[in-house]
């Protein structure tokens, strides 16, 4: 079993973080870069390829905090369209906002928790790269306040639970995208650690950043709430453990 991304998926990241690095895209330039079809079979205009491509994409959306319908639409919406209406989604003709798809059927469901836990842990990847340049640049007595531990040992345990939660999350996007039996199971793994661990690199990030992270002109609020709603969809965390815990134990 291969446990590397491929040179096309690694392309993609590229490219997602490029394009989101310079600028917002709107709706028509997400289809024109092929990323609301990318598991639209390429008979209806897609790029034919699964969901771990599509994860790939969920996390530097939300690395980058996009604010576009792309969840309600591709994780949630797509899969329960007809395939020319996938067409549709794929040349931007259609998009749903969150009011208007419903989680109704497992599969959707699974699908929607691993595209989240992927978006969280892009949220939780910015948090700590926030934290790290201002630990870095802000001196404290002529020193940068990441060399004391208080700063730092935060820092590191954002990083490792960011790790786990990235690990977690392409578990469930591989199972989802094989259809293995494990991917309801490995979806609420991923999505109850991913976005507990969003929410926590977002609160470790706020208090480095110290007064200033608290400011409305901080992007960090914004992560924070975002991943807050994460954790909150479909359930806090706690309901996907017990749903593991029975399955476990079933």
């Amino acid at each position: 079993m291969r446990f590397a991304f491929t040179e096309e998926q690694d392309e993609l990241r590229r490219q997602a973080r490029a394009v989101l690095d310079e600028r917002e895209p709107t709706w028509a330039e997400l289809a024109e870069l092929g990323w609301l079809g990318v598991s639209v079979s390429e008979e209806a205009g897609g790029a034919g390829l699964g969901f771990v491509e599509e994860a790939v994409l969920f996390e530097e959306l939300g690395r980058a905090l996009y604010p576009g319908p792309y969840f309600a639409t591709v994780a949630v919406a797509l899969p329960q369209l007809s395939t020319d209406e996938q067409g549709q989604v794929a040349r931007g003709e259609r998009r749903f906002e969150d009011d208007e798809v419903s989680l109704d059927g497992p599969v959707t469901r699974t699908r929607a928790f691993a595209a989240l836990a992927a978006e969280a842990v892009g949220i939780a990847q910015k948090a700590l790269e926030l934290a790290l340049e201002h630990a870095k640049s802000r001196e404290q007595f002529g020193k940068p306040i990441g060399i004391y531990q208080a700063v730092s040992h935060p820092i590191v345990d954002t990083y490792v639970e960011t790790e786990l939660a990235r690990s977690l999350a392409y578990w469930a996007a591989w199972c989802v995208a094989e259809g293995d039996e494990n991917a309801e199971l490995a979806a609420l793994a991923a999505k109850s650690h991913a976005a507990e661990a969003a929410v926590a690199a977002c609160e470790r990030s706020i208090q480095i950043h110290g007064g200033i992270g608290f400011t409305w002109e901080h992007p960090l609020h914004r992560y924070y709430e975002r991943a807050q709603w994460i954790e909150a969809f479909g359930g806090y965390p706690a309901k996907q453990r017990a749903e593991i815990a029975a399955s476990l134990l079933d």
